[in-house]
């Protein structure tokens, strides 16, 4: 989705503290970039089940000073979850299912033999 950012560190399948990845997004010029750190909370979840309050305080809850927080779900945030995520002001950006088809098919993967096909030439089988 944007090539600014950098993972650093991609936590446990269990255990992880409400965050499945922590990295930098960079903003500024090429030449003299700053780096915004942020943890990136992952749901994956059937498109009829949505991201909960519950599920949105564990990745706000573990948000360091000057850090904002990425979450992004194949599913949707719940209306009072997204209601209380703007008005706290909390430094969220969410990715939702919709968001991710969106961009597989600007990149060209708008069927789901395009993504298998993606998907298998980035991450092979070990």
């Amino acid at each position: 989705m944007d090539g600014n950012i950098i993972i650093k560190t991609i936590t446990r399948n269990v255990v992880d503290g409400g965050r499945d990845a922590i990295g930098i997004y960079r903003v500024g010029p090429a030449a003299d970039p700053i780096a915004l750190d942020f943890a990136l909370e992952a749901k994956c979840y059937v498109p009829t089940t949505s991201v909960t309050v519950k599920d949105l305080s564990r990745l706000i809850s573990r948000l360091r000073h000057r850090q904002f927080g990425i979450l992004v779900t194949t599913s949707y945030l719940a209306s009072q979850a997204y209601q209380e995520l703007r008005s706290d002001g909390h430094p969220v950006v969410v990715i939702a299912g919709s968001d991710i088809a969106a961009i597989l098919v600007k990149a060209g993967l708008g069927t789901p033999d395009a993504v298998r096909q993606w998907l298998t030439a980035q991450f092979p089988a070990a």
